[in-house]
Formats: C-alpha cells, sequence, structure tokens
C-alpha cells in the first residue's frame, strides 16, 4: 500500500481499535472457557441455522466477534486493523461502525438464505417422515443416524467478523482501487480493485463448488454485496464520494 495511505492512519482509530479488543477478548474467553470445560461460548454466541433449535436471535449480531481458531481470527483482525483504519480515517467513527454492522448483517442475511435453499428439501423430508413440525434438540438427536448430514448443519455454528471484513475489502476497493498493495505469495503488486474483483470470483466460485463447506463463502459474498449497495446508497444522498 502506497505511504500516503499508510501515513493518513498510522495510529489505529478508535472504532477500528475496539473492534479488535472486543473480538480478541471474546476468543482469550472462548479459549480459556472451553480448555477448562466451562462453556463452549461458540455454541452460545456462534451462529445457528434460523431453524436450529440451537438458533437465538442475538446469534445474528454475535457471531461477528466469535472464531474458532488463532489463525481465523489473526487473518480477520489483521485485514480489519490495514483496511478498516484507512476507511475509518475517511469515513468517521460513526460511519465506519454502521458500515461494519451492516456489512456483517449482510453476511449472516446472504448466509441464512443459501443455507435455508440447501437444507429446506431435507427439512421437510425429515417432518414428514417423522410426522413433527419443529427441530427441538430431542428430534435432532432422533434424527442423528438417519441424516448425518442435516444433524450436522443444524448443530455447527457459524462464527467469525469475516463477512464485515469482506465488506472493508470491497470498501477499500471502491474508494482507492489504483492503490498497489502486496499480496503474499504474489512478487508483484496488485491494484486493489483487481483484488476486490478477484475474491469476489474466487469466493463465488467456491460458494457454487464446495457446497456444505466448513468456510461460509457466501457470508464473504454477502458482505461485500451489501458494502457495495450501502456505498452506492451514499454516494446518491451525499455530495461527496464515500
Amino acid at each position: 500500500m502506497s505511504g500516503f495511505y499508510f501515513g493518513r492512519t498510522s495510529n489505529t482509530p478508535p472504532v477500528v481499535k475496539n473492534l479488535i479488543i472486543i473480538n480478541v477478548i471474546a476468543f482469550v474467553l472462548y479459549w480459556i472457557l472451553g480448555r477448562a470445560g466451562l462453556i463452549n461460548l461458540n455454541g452460545v454466541l456462534g451462529m445457528f441455522y434460523i431453524q436450529s433449535p440451537f438458533f437465538k436471535p442475538w446469534q445474528v449480531v454475535t457471531h461477528m466477534f466469535m472464531h474458532g481458531s488463532m489463525m481465523h481470527i489473526f487473518f480477520n483482525m489483521w485485514a480489519l486493523w490495514i483496511f478498516g483504519k484507512t476507511l475509518e480515517s475517511v469515513w468517521g467513527g460513526k460511519r465506519f461502525l454502521v458500515y461494519f454492522f451492516v456489512t456483517g448483517l449482510g453476511a449472516a442475511f446472504l448466509h441464512q438464505l443459501v443455507q435455508y435453499i440447501e437444507l429446506i428439501p431435507t427439512i421437510n423430508a425429515v417432518k414428514a417422515q417423522y410426522g413433527f413440525e419443529t427441530l427441538t434438540y430431542e428430534r435432532l438427536r432422533e434424527i442423528s443416524t438417519s441424516y448425518p448430514g442435516l444433524y450436522q448443519a443444524l448443530r455447527t455454528p457459524t462464527v467469525g467478523a469475516s463477512g464485515a471484513v469482506f465488506g472493508i475489502l470491497l470498501a477499500f476497493g471502491m474508494l482507492f482501487p489504483n492503490t498497489p498493495l502486496f499480496i503474499i505469495p504474489f512478487p508483484f503488486p496488485i491494484k486493489a480493485k483487481w483484488l476486490v474483483i478477484g475474491y469476489g470470483a474466487l469466493e463465488l466460485y467456491l460458494g457454487v463448488t464446495q457446497s456444505g463447506s466448513s468456510i461460509a463463502h457466501f457470508a464473504h459474498l454477502g458482505g461485500m454485496i451489501f458494502g457495495f449497495i450501502l456505498i452506492k446508497y451514499w454516494n446518491r444522498t451525499s455530495n461527496r464520494f464515500y
């Protein structure tokens, strides 16, 4: 990235800093409490499919602050810091925070929608076969042998700030399209706009070809799509480019 953008964002602005702190604290608590055998925080604050008996409304928000591994949180927080501090310096803290939550919630929405499309035929078949309307904890255990794929999908939470982070990457590419970025393992710089397009295309390809993957590719796309819509909305209602 050019020295101009680094120079303007040498200090971490407050919203990015606090988001990173919250995510790190949540991960440390998840790790400590899990190691102690007290509680699996990801099972409480991670987001389950909406028809799962484990789903709770607050998970739509809290899942954005939970992570499953050290590498998972490291790369998300690194990207949040690298790109987010530049955006917050341009937008201000309030607008950046709004953008973070809109893209995170948009990612959750698209992820839930794709899960609905993938799971609803099997769920309807299970309900018809077993003669019940809702999936409770007891009924989920009952179908675990006959429908192991559905059983696993309904008891696996989605965690991570990746949806919002992909939205932040999209915003950086839109605001600073020609900024050169050095991305491992490429030995040459790539313009931000091409990086964004490449990531978007890759996530779409992986989402279609790797259905049921442990990585929520459509959540990443959701963050980018809702970020694009929000930036376009701001552009139409403002006399300056965002």
